[in-house]
């Protein structure tokens, strides 16, 4: 992707509120750091609230409000948890600026380095995996430090002994799409470049980088297989595998198993954060199976690990994708898991539950299998 088509803007807000954005606070706010950002971004925004009242409700997703004049109001997913070193886990994390310009941001964990390498002679330490991880929340919501999102990649790190870098891509509508593709990409190459930190180059193994995506985030993670399997990156390093959980996929025709509430609702959201989707929902970003698509065989992984809720009705989207990556001709291996019994990304903010254990047993074997 060109770097130059970036938008200069960024926005993470901080608090529920109705939102539009001051271009100058914006491109002010991108050259500080980000809790001094998120800090001011919401104080300035707060100015300029909109009256919801005025506009008809194009989609309630209880998390948030889309109105049919592109605004948007954030009901959840806008909390904001501070970097730093977790007791639970014994991970510590820290927010890094990918680009000054635009804003982008990530947050890096590291796990306990004696424990992940299984030493404590303080002998030569095995260099980690890399996970490259995509929160979910429609485009829309949600960010690196949203509590659900920090609270499981600290739990994945340490349990899957690896480096994880959250991506803070840039959210619609403010920033319509390609914008959070843009990010992530950047982002990527960041992490694939293993120089750009030194956690990333002391103890990153960049012959075991792994994508994952929650929601839009698998969605994100597979555009970023499949870019990468086109273009290449911009550093040699190894996709050794992609983790899709509970992916958004969507596409113009509905399928006969597909809840015709949910496709209404994913239609319509759709055209207003990716204005210039090419062919509607069929846009090859959205539906990965439509006809002018890139070839699945393309994606650069050489695992795969879709996974699905019986009760999401993302489900038969999913199932649909599994299997025409099975089918493509791709030289790898995927694999299929379902949560039974479960909806949508329950295991973020329920992650107690046996179901949630089971699929982090999952994520996390994937991650360490040799």
């Amino acid at each position: 992707m060109d770097e130059s088509k970036l938008s200069p803007n960024y926005l993470i807000p901080s608090w529920p509120l109705v939102l539009t954005c001051p271009a100058n606070l914006i491109h002010a706010a991108a050259h500080l750091a980000p809790i001094e950002y998120l800090a001011l971004a919401s104080h300035g925004l707060e100015s300029g609230q909109m009256d919801s009242g005025s506009t008809e409700v194009l989609v309630d997703a209880g998390s948030f409000r889309l109105y049919n004049d592109g605004h948007v109001e954030r009901l959840d997913g806008v909390d904001h948890v501070p970097a730093g070193f977790d007791a639970d886990t014994g991970v510590t994390s820290k927010d890094v600026v990918i680009d000054a310009v635009t804003g982008v941001a990530a947050r890096l964990y590291l796990p306990d380095i004696q424990a992940a390498a299984g030493r404590s002679d303080g002998t030569a330490i095995t260099k980690l995996p890399i996970v490259v991880f995509f929160h979910g929340g429609y485009f829309i919501v949600g960010s690196a430090g949203s509590p659900r999102y920090h609270r499981y990649v600290n739990s994945l790190a340490a349990r899957a002994r690896a480096i994880a870098v959250s991506v803070d891509y840039r959210l619609a509508p403010e920033h319509p799409l390609p914008a959070a593709y843009d990010d992530s990409w950047l982002t990527l190459n960041w992490a694939a470049s293993g120089s750009a930190d030194p956690w990333l180059s002391e103890h990153g193994d960049l012959g075991r980088v792994f994508l994952a995506g929650l929601s839009a985030g698998g969605n994100i993670a597979h555009n970023m297989a499949i870019d990468a399997g086109l273009t290449g990156l911009r550093a040699p390093a190894r996709i050794e595998g992609a983790i899709l959980l509970h992916p958004s996929f969507c596409g113009e025709q509905r399928m006969e198993a597909e809840a015709e509430e949910h496709w209404a609702s994913v239609k319509k959201r759709w055209a207003v954060i990716c204005p210039g989707a090419r062919g509607g929902l069929d846009d090859p970003r959205m539906n990965p199976t439509a006809a002018g698509a890139p070839s699945l065989a393309a994606l650069a992984c050489e695992r795969m690990l879709v996974t699905a809720a019986s009760e999401d009705p993302r489900m038969p989207r999913d199932r649909a994708y599994y299997e025409a990556v099975v089918s493509s001709g791709w030289g790898g291996s995927v694999e299929w898991f379902v949560s039974e019994g479960e909806g949508h990304g329950f295991f973020i903010d329920e992650p107690g539950g046996s179901e949630a254990a089971a699929l982090m047993e999952r994520v996390v074997g994937f991650v360490t299998r040799h």
